[in-house]
């Protein structure tokens, strides 16, 4: 008798079915690229803020506001894509940020793809001193483990704003 080699046809059959059952519960886990794509976005926008941010501080420095705190007034501000930027210490003001005046300095969809919280330091918002944006159009809850980007003011003259990403909750 000739001896046999080989799966027969219910071996292949149950591994394949076991392979199938793996695949589907591994494979989320490797392509949710969601979360991934939101991250890296943040992180667009970080990096688009420190530039922007870079930008008001070298026209306040031309006028020779870059040691200036907020007055609130034409003492500390600098006209940027033709909009007046209100400056702290010659970077942008996070307390009297408005989405225009964002718009003038950082090139974002405030309202449509993202969206911005002045801070006055409740638990829904970020600290005094602060803004955040996030992705979407509707408010965030800026906890530690929201998504969102957080732009905190220059603490003195010689100091440049803290820009941060939280991304875990991404």
């Amino acid at each position: 008798m000739q001896q046999q080699r080989g799966f027969t046809l219910i071996e292949l059959i149950i591994v394949i079915v076991i392979l199938g059952i793996l695949a589907v519960t591994a494979a989320p886990r490797f392509i949710d690229l969601s979360s991934d794509a939101t991250a890296s976005t943040l992180k667009g926008v970080k990096a688009a803020m420190q530039s922007g941010a870079q930008l008001v501080y070298a026209k306040s420095a031309i006028a020779g506001q870059q040691t200036v705190g907020n007055a609130g007034d034409a003492t500390s501000q600098v006209s940027v894509s033709g909009v007046d930027v209100q400056t702290d210490f010659g970077y942008p003001d996070a307390e009297l940020m408005t989405e225009a005046m964002l718009a003038g300095w950082v090139q974002l969809d405030i309202g449509v793809d993202f969206n911005l919280v002045i801070g006055d330091g409740d638990a829904d918002t970020p600290a005094a001193g602060t803004f955040g944006i996030a992705p979407g159009a509707t408010a965030t809850d800026y906890t530690s483990d929201a998504c969102h980007v957080i732009y905190e003011d220059a603490a003195s003259a010689n100091g440049a704003p803290t820009i941060t990403v939280v991304d875990t909750g991404c």
